[in-house]
């Protein structure tokens, strides 16, 4: 037995693999900080104060082992100012690590009118790492009198300053129109050379599109595959230029043709008569 004793003595020790080595010097402060917290409510067994006590104890022990925000990492942000990150978390540099909680802080940051969603993680010991995915405006929806930032979703963005999003096209028209408009944006960008002319998208019956393109043209899109009537429109740019005309309206409801209305021409002017220079008569 001595001898089976003295040969497990005098075995080599193993290594801790480097990723247990690490977990469990993070985990010796949180089990230790438990146990603490474990003793305050034994010790205050039947004390209201002391089992409310608790939890504070712990967090402000964990505080005190160096589990605490040192770094918040941001991924994903354009929009959202820092502040309002920061207040979402309700955490910054010094806060116990442990107070954090993700679910709430996701919840708070998926309120944000600019947040579409986000995740919260803890890394331990001392980083909170936050990833958004903001929303990207898309049009801004001109409807009963009001004009509304909206998202490729249709999500009215509460904007109250839409000088900055002069740029985005008009989408006019109900909630259809609204919820609707990022599929046809979409078609639209399988054109990129004249996607950008397109100034408004007005939703006709609840059912087709019609464009308005450099603030003068407009035209009437199909309600089925308005996609092939807009690649032949882009591709009739190419060749002939057509919206470079003095055209008012292209119809292109019918596959087999396209209608076109032209602008009037401008009328002669009638010649007005001079009046005579006084003088005297003879």
């Amino acid at each position: 037995m001595r001898n089976v004793t003295r040969g497990k003595l005098n075995r080599p020790r193993r290594r801790m693999p480097r990723n247990l080595s690490r977990l469990a010097l993070i985990g010796a402060p949180v089990a230790l900080a438990a146990g603490v917290a474990a003793g305050a409510v034994i010790s205050g067994w039947g004390s209201h104060r002391s089992t409310v006590a608790a939890p504070t104890a712990m967090l402000s022990w964990t505080g005190v082992l160096g589990l605490v925000v040192n770094d918040i990492e941001v991924d994903g942000r354009a929009t959202t100012d820092r502040e309002t990150i920061l207040a979402a978390l309700g955490a910054q540099r010094g806060t116990p690590i442990l107070a954090v909680s993700p679910s709430r802080a996701k919840e708070q940051l998926e309120a944000l009118p600019w947040v579409r969603s986000a995740s919260i993680e803890r890394r331990l010991p001392a980083t909170i790492y936050v990833h958004l995915i903001e929303r990207k405006p898309l049009a801004v929806w001109q409807h009963d009198g009001k004009q509304e930032l909206i998202d490729q979703d249709g999500t009215v963005i509460p904007v109250t300053d839409l000088s900055r999003f002069a740029r985005l096209p008009s989408v006019v028209g109900g909630d259809d129109a609204r919820r609707d408009a990022g599929a046809m944006v979409a078609i639209l960008q399988t054109e990129p050379a004249l996607a950008p002319r397109v100034t408004a998208l007005i939703y006709v019956g609840d059912r087709r599109w019609n464009l308005r393109i450099d603030n003068a043209i407009d035209v009437l899109l199909p309600e089925d595959e308005p996609g092939q009537a807009w690649s032949r429109l882009a591709s009739l740019e190419r060749t002939t230029q057509l919206l470079q005309r003095d055209v008012q309206t292209i119809d292109m409801r019918l596959p087999d043709r396209l209608v076109m209305r032209v602008n009037d021409a401008p009328k002669d002017p009638v010649p007005v008569k001079k009046p005579h220079a006084g003088g005297k008569s003879t």
